[in-house]
């Protein structure tokens, strides 16, 4: 997919080049200019200060469940979801060129990565798994240390970008294995013209402590014509017992959005809306 004049040129990821983030971003956004960056609140800190044009951040993934750390970022910083997509995950056993299968002792790659190739893990006895901070960033640590004992499990992407050789490839447990991400802008930034019509509703919200409120601000939802797809609590830091639900809900029209959340304010203590943009599915 080619970038459009008004298509954002610099995107803030978490993680290396050549990650899942990155292939998001390419699949997404066509041919841009990744910023790469080692922790999530980087990401956001290089949105909201200008450094990049957004960001793009998993939000969950369909194996391992949600990103709860992005959901925190989403409620606490100004930033807001202008689109979404989802990408197929394909985990691959990466190496230095010439280094033969047999000579692999030592497994680097994401936690998440490692928990996902459980099954080829236990019956690859003659290599240790270790985690490291970044599934590209394992590729990018083996080649540049020159390790010939150790591969990386990552995307194909991340052995483009080392200049590494692809051992062996789906070797995670679950074809059916998928990461929804978010693209980021400043919740200021004007909205670009040419994104899709919005038919997606993202917010979160916290209930007056009553008894029934959860329940009765669902059914204004409901009431109001919205299609739940998904609902996520997160405990309120500070306050023990208390949470933050985050939904998100399909609509029909500009109207019924509006009249959904307004619909909530009665049972409501805080609402914030995250975003409005084209459903992924």
């Amino acid at each position: 997919m080619a970038s459009s004049d008004n298509a954002p040129q610099r995107i803030a990821i978490q993680g290396e080049r050549g990650s899942n983030s990155h292939m998001a971003a390419l699949e997404m956004l066509g041919a841009i200019e990744v910023v790469p960056c080692v922790l999530s609140a980087e990401v956001i800190e290089a949105v909201l200060t200008g450094r990049v044009d957004a960001a793009l951040l998993p939000i969950e993934n369909s194996l391992h469940g949600s990103v709860a750390e992005h959901y925190d970022l989403l409620l606490e910083q100004p930033v807001r979801i202008d689109r979404e997509s989802l990408l197929r995950i394909r985990h691959n056993l990466i190496a230095a060129p010439g280094v033969p299968l047999a000579g692999i002792r030592h497994i680097l790659s994401h936690p998440v990565a490692l928990s996902q190739c459980r099954k080829f893990l236990a019956g690859f006895t003659q290599a240790k798994a270790m985690p490291f901070y970044d599934t590209a960033g394992s590729v990018k640590h083996l080649m540049a240390e020159g390790l010939r004992d150790t591969a990386g499990i990552a995307p194909q992407l991340a052995a483009t970008e080392y200049g590494a050789a692809v051992l062996l490839t789906g070797i995670e447990d679950h074809a059916e294995n998928y990461t929804r991400f978010h693209l980021l802008r400043r919740a200021d930034a004007p909205r670009p013209p040419d994104l899709p019509q919005p038919d997606k509703l993202s917010l979160a919200f916290s209930v007056e402590h009553r008894p029934g409120t959860l329940v009765a601000a669902l059914e204004q939802l409901r009431d109001a014509g919205a299609d739940l797809t998904r609902i996520e609590s997160r405990p309120v830091p500070g306050k023990p017992w208390e949470y933050v639900f985050y939904v998100d809900f399909r609509f029909a029209g500009k109207a019924i959005a509006d009249n959904a959340v307004r619909s909530l304010a009665p049972h409501c203590r805080m609402i914030k809306e995250l975003g409005r943009y084209a459903a992924a599915v």
